[in-house]
């Protein structure tokens, strides 16, 4: 949820999503439009169309549907009278999953951005067992992910969540760029119940 190439520093650019913008973010391309300007920095269609393997006329009118909504501008420092610069209008997008009961495309929205960022982590976790062996012993134990189980109450679930996003931001907000051996890496923060006896804990190791 948090995407920043900058020194820590000024505060990071939020948008609390409103309804009409989660109904725009809510496809394929455009998610991966947003996502690539947020890590990577400013670009043209022309690159993201090669960058995302699409074609610029599809990343052209993508960039303008996510800037009609105020999720992407162009970019004023990069601009030129032949070609247009985009950036992300923001590091942090915000939003709690009850903002969208009200509107069923909404929330049909956000369903599918949240089945996509599962989509995502399946994708990643995969492309990364295929390839731990060419990383170093200290990234290898530095990567992974693990699980706990815990018995809380809504208030304390949130709070939990909140402070865990906290910590995540300090890290963000400290982060250079800049610094040896400095790689870009995603942390993804999920908690889900318990629904059923098939999601009893089976004693797996944590793995970092």
């Amino acid at each position: 949820m948090t995407d920043d190439r900058e020194r820590a520093g000024p505060a990071p650019r939020v948008v609390h999503i409103d309804h009409r913008q989660i109904r725009v973010l809510a496809h394929p391309l455009r998610i991966r439009l947003l996502g690539a300007l947020r890590v990577q920095g400013s670009a043209t269609a022309t690159m993201l169309a090669e960058q995302l393997d699409t074609n610029t006329g599809a990343t052209s009118y993508h960039l303008r549907q996510l800037a009609d909504v105020g999720l992407v501008a162009e970019d004023p420092d990069r601009g030129t009278g032949r070609q247009r610069w985009w950036r992300a209008a923001h590091e942090v997008s915000d939003f709690e999953p009850t903002d969208f009961d009200d509107d069923p495309d909404a929330r049909a929205a956000l369903e599918w951005i949240q089945g996509h960022q599962v989509r995502l982590l399946t994708e990643q976790a995969q492309r990364w067992h295929a390839t731990q062996s060419q990383w170093s012993s200290e990234w290898r134990d530095a990567f992974g992910m693990g699980d706990a189980f815990l018995t809380l109450p809504a208030d304390r679930l949130k709070a939990l969540n909140d402070e865990l996003w906290q910590v995540l931001e300090r890290y963000r907000e400290a982060a250079d760029p800049a610094e040896p051996g400095a790689e870009q890496v995603q942390v993804y923060l999920a908690a889900y119940p318990l629904l059923n006896s098939s999601d009893l804990p089976t004693a797996a190791p944590r793995e970092a």
